[in-house]
């Protein structure tokens, strides 16, 4: 009669399950000494079972290990893959009763699930006779102490799991404010230890005099506008592809957006090559001081060599961090910065001037060696599908990121290159502390510059999960993060002003005018560590349109007049040229802010999942 009553039972959750799409079912046994977990098949082959391939009732795999239970009973239904009929424990609901109400409301205001979602320590109801026979992917029968998981049925071209579980998603501000903290941390020392490269050589230019200093912040700076931002700028749209990918599980789509990007870029490092080449008389057109342009058009030509390094290097650093891999690029930095060090002071002990753009090329050449082969033998290559022809196809869906992303970056840079070539009409000393100034402002830049790309990982993974109410808290926890961050800059920069300009120059003219200055840049600096994280927010949800015309519209519309008008028609000098900066970051803040509050970020979702479905 047992036996007959547990068929029974068996047969009704089988004519259950084939009215819904499944491949097998798990039984996990509870109050057993130790749980234990049971799978068994419910479609069978011919060749398995020389039927036909349709649902046939299931053959219960053995259980691995177990521990045998104190009753016969329960041993035989073990060794035999039969139902345990158990009590189910009420002791949880008990001591959810029991919990008070201040423990309640802080389990309320501190959940990490998503809105509409069950709550993990929520205690299902009991089925009545209107409960539906399968609500979800998961029933559990509390009669019998039974949990039955049914997994439907998934095609093979189906993606793996995401960066989080639906069941799982965090949307606390600690929980998001932990994990963006763990995100550009690295990120910071990563973004220091790389500025650090072209910082050392300016350092050691600035010590042969204040002409090599300016020529060098000149070099830098039209280096960054031609090449380095464009490269950076196009590269933004691997934080949304990459990383929204990665959330939706589809990960092999990160080294396919790779291959597209690195083709794309390499491309276009061969007009970007010759530009730098024949740079002296582009140079002796916008520098007054003929010897300042010769020495800056030689410094690039000296730095052609470090082009495809840093192309390979910005791919791959966000090939790894859409993985979450944040500190992989800065392992690698904290072997080739101190090597740069040595190569600098060798070089240019040596080579002198031109030694300085030389150690810079190597530096960048290894910096790119490094990450591939921490890819190759450490960690970060399950995401690399090997290479395909797939890359040579969609590219529109790439260029029509990177333009935008492109036009954010440039104009920003762009912008201070203007600021840079106005300063050299007021003479060499505002030429070299403009230098000093940009190479601060840079430094203490990235800290709040890591925390916009890590909100822009953060915010592109859960829109590719599908998880629009977490990436919207992410956004409001990045922007009161980098407003804490700015304010510490700021203090900063009042604290050491007299100090800061002599880490660059021994002129006391020099720094005696930067000193005068650094307020004024503290509060450019805040603004701007704003605006970049408007613009990761607009990478996160794939709305770079957004942030390419207002930065252009913002910097060249109201920046540029105002600080030239303030420049040079007060005669206000860097001042001037300060002011009309920080009014366009104002501006460009507001316009990207403003959208970021009204776009439609379930429609971004939904953008991001079509787009991963076209691969």
């Amino acid at each position: 009669m047992e036996g007959a009553s547990e068929l029974q039972d068996w047969t009704g959750w089988t004519e259950t399950l084939t009215k819904v799409p499944v491949s097998h079912v798990i039984y996990w046994t509870k109050n057993l000494q130790h749980s234990s977990w049971l799978e068994v098949s419910l479609l069978r082959t011919k060749a398995h079972d020389k039927l036909d391939d349709t649902m046939c009732p299931p053959k219960p795999k053995p259980i691995r290990s177990f521990k045998r239970t104190r009753t016969s009973n329960g041993s035989r239904a073990l060794d035999v893959g039969h139902f345990i009929h158990l009590p189910f424990s009420r002791a949880r609901t008990v001591k959810m009763q029991r919990q008070s109400f201040l423990a309640r409301l802080r389990q309320q205001l501190c959940r990490t699930k998503l809105p509409g979602q069950h709550h993990e320590d929520s205690i299902p109801s009991h089925a009545t006779e209107t409960s539906p026979l399968l609500k979800s992917d998961s029933c559990l029968d509390h009669d019998h102490g039974i949990i039955v998981c049914v997994r439907r049925r998934q095609n093979i071209d189906q993606p793996e799991q995401g960066i989080l579980s639906l069941d799982d998603n965090p949307v606390t501000w600690l929980h998001e404010a932990r994990t963006i903290a763990s995100y550009s941390l690295p990120l910071t020392v990563t973004f220091l230890l790389q500025y650090s490269v072209d910082a050392l050589s300016l350092i050691a230019a600035g010590r042969l005099g204040k002409r090599e200093l300016g020529a060098v912040s000149l070099a830098n700076m039209s280096a960054a506008i031609t090449c380095f931002a464009p490269i950076q700028g196009l590269a933004t749209s691997l934080d949304t592809l990459c990383a929204q990918a990665y959330g939706s599980g589809r990960k092999h789509l990160i080294g396919l957006y790779c291959q597209r990007m690195a083709l794309f870029l390499l491309c276009l490092c061969i007009p970007i090559s010759i530009l730098w080449l024949y740079a002296e008389p582009i140079m002796k057109h916008l520098v007054s001081d003929a010897e300042s342009a010769r020495l800056a058009s030689l410094y690039l030509v000296a730095l052609t060599c470090a082009i495809p390094g840093y192309v390979i290097f910005e791919i791959v650093k966000r090939f790894l961090q859409a993985q979450g891999l944040f500190q992989a690029t800065t392992y690698v930095l904290l072997v080739a910065a101190p090597c740069h060090a040595i190569v600098v002071s060798v070089l240019i002990r040596k080579f002198g001037f031109i030694g300085a753009p030389m150690a810079v090329a190597a530096t960048r050449t290894l910096i790119a060696v490094l990450v591939l082969l921490y890819v190759r033998f450490i960690n970060g290559s399950g995401c690399w599908g090997g290479f395909s022809h797939r890359a040579l196809t969609n590219w529109w869906t790439m260029i029509r990121l990177a333009i935008p992303g492109m036009i954010m970056v440039e104009a920003e840079y762009l912008a201070f290159e203007v600021m840079i070539i106005a300063s050299s009409q007021f003479g060499t000393d505002y030429l070299a502390v403009q230098g000093i100034l940009s190479a601060i402002a840079t430094i203490s830049f990235q800290v709040p510059f890591s925390m916009s790309i890590a909100a822009s990982t953060r915010i592109a993974g859960l829109i590719g999960a599908g998880a629009v109410g977490a990436g919207k808290v992410a956004a409001k926890m990045a922007l009161t993060a980098v407003c804490i961050t700015g304010c510490l800059n700021f203090i900063v920069y009042i604290l050491f002003q007299a100090r800061l300009p002599f880490i660059f120059t021994d002129d006391p003219v020099v720094a005696r005018l930067a000193t005068q200055l650094l307020p004024m840049l503290g509060l450019t600096t805040f603004l701007e560590g704003v605006g970049a994280t408007a613009h990761g927010l607009l990478r996160g949800i794939g709305r770079q349109s957004i942030g390419g015309p207002a930065t252009l519209s913002s910097y060249y519309f109201v920046a540029l007049p105002t600080s030239l008008a303030l420049g040079f028609g007060l005669d206000w000098k860097l001042h001037g040229l300060l002011w009309g900066l920080t009014l366009g970051l104002v501006v460009v803040s507001l316009i990207e802010y403003t959208y970021l509050c009204m776009a439609n970020w379930n429609k971004a979702a939904t953008e991001a999942t079509a787009r991963n479905a076209a691969g």
